[in-house]
């Protein structure tokens, strides 16, 4: 199922594969903010947004280029002692780039929902890939922790 848990957990097996040098606690952490933070676009449903909207769910937030925007953002402000694009801080944004890239590509394999906005906001087209064995997550945490939600599915 792809959830906050499962996201996290692809974020680490990314970073266990990675040639970056001296991890620390930080690299962890914000690689899992990474790979997590894109689902934040579900307040649109409290706000009125429409699903198929941009700004909807799985909209830009699932995009390739906000990965590359997150990864710089993060890489720049959390990095700042790297030198600007040298080969750490180039294996760093990388790696937060691949990170937050993996939610949109495991959504892409789910089951449920209106696929995902690779390519916004150049692009709105919503994707599904072919191979979709990933079960939908249900939206919120008192659903997923209900009878009928992940945790306590019969």
């Amino acid at each position: 199922m792809a959830s906050a848990f499962s996201h996290a957990i692809a974020s680490v097996a990314i970073g266990k594969i990675s040639f970056i040098r001296n991890i620390d606690k930080k690299f962890w952490l914000l690689g899992i903010f990474c790979a997590v933070i894109p689902d934040a676009d579900a307040i649109g449903f409290k706000m009125g947004i429409p699903y198929e909207s941009v700004f909807g769910h799985r909209g830009i937030t699932h995009s390739f280029f906000f990965a590359a925007l997150l990864a710089f953002a993060v890489t720049y402000f959390f990095y700042g002692e790297e030198k600007l694009w040298n080969r750490r801080w180039l294996s760093l944004f990388t790696f937060f780039f691949f990170a937050t890239a993996s939610h949109p590509v495991l959504d892409a394999m789910t089951t449920g929902g209106l696929g995902v906005a690779l390519f916004a906001p150049f692009d709105n087209t919503r994707f599904f890939f072919a191979f979709r064995p990933i079960k939908v997550s249900p939206i919120g945490l008192a659903s997923f922790f209900s009878e009928g939600g992940a945790c306590f599915e019969k």
